[in-house]
């Protein structure tokens, strides 16, 4: 149906500041519990990741029930949706379990996004410690929300000298940004992607060992309607789809900052 983008904000809208609640109230109070993974990152898991998935997906079977899943995480209720269907659905409870919620070092987020053909046409991200929500779905508005308050138009702007870079950054690109007058914070992927809709930041930064993730690619849909330009670590438009390979990501709502921050991401290479 036409609208289903935006009958899937609508429910999910509720569904993600529940599952925003969820991770702040045990924030600090859970501990990890490793998954089977290749890296320390990839495995840290808490209750909250499992907690939050299960606020999402509830409603997400009731009114979408048709939809194939790429959840984070191996709850319950996920295995109640198809394997393959046109309409995918991508979660992430807690984006940066580990550095960002488990250690504090800087934004975690909750991200979902809808997928039809294998492109983003609606997303949601939360940032549960700075109380920021924001939705879109292509080609319409971006909306920012606060807690017990409407949501309200929101566009990209340079908001500051601040850029949020992940927490691999290789030290060089750090320090050539530092070296023109930036200041680096460090925060999760799903925070980086929505960077300059954030007060005091200008832009985000990523470079994957791969490929950006489809997860970490759900905040881009928000950013680019919100009007940032977004680039890969060659200077290329950052893919529309999910499936096309990309190992870095560049975003920024000025021109002059995305050329600046695609000079310090060559530092890498």
């Amino acid at each position: 149906m036409a609208d289903r983008p935006q009958q899937f904000v609508e429910v999910l809208s509720p569904a993600i500041r529940q599952a925003a609640a969820i991770a702040r109230a045990l924030e600090g109070q859970v501990t990890n519990e490793p998954k089977g993974a290749e890296s320390p990152v990839k495995a840290a898991l808490t209750i909250a990741d499992t907690a939050s998935q299960e606020a999402l997906l509830v409603p997400l079977l009731e009114y979408f029930p048709d939809v194939a899943l790429s959840a984070e995480e191996d709850t319950p209720t996920a295995d109640l949706f198809p394997v393959e269907s046109e309409s995918r659905v991508v979660i992430d409870p807690i984006d940066g379990t580990l550095h960002s919620y488990l250690e504090g070092r800087g934004p975690y987020a909750t991200m979902v996004g809808l997928a039809v053909h294998g492109r983003y046409e609606a997303a949601l991200v939360a940032l549960p410690r700075e109380g920021i929500f924001l939705d879109a779905v292509r080609g319409g508005p971006v909306r920012r929300a606060r807690p017990r308050a409407n949501p309200k138009p929101w566009r990209a702007e340079n908001r500051g000298r601040r850029v949020l870079v992940h927490h691999e950054m290789p030290k060089p690109v750090c320090a050539a940004l530092e070296a023109v007058g930036y200041e680096v914070a460090f925060g999760c992927g799903g925070a980086i992607s929505v960077a300059p809709l954030l007060g005091g930041f200008c832009g985000g930064l990523r470079l994957a060992k791969d490929t950006i993730s489809i997860r970490g690619r759900v905040g881009l849909l928000i950013a680019s309607e919100a009007g940032a330009l977004i680039t890969t670590e060659s200077g290329d438009p950052f893919p529309d789809d999910l499936a096309t390979p990309a190992r870095g990501l560049a975003l920024a709502a000025d021109p002059s900052d995305l050329e600046a921050l695609q000079s310090a991401l060559s530092r890498a290479f």
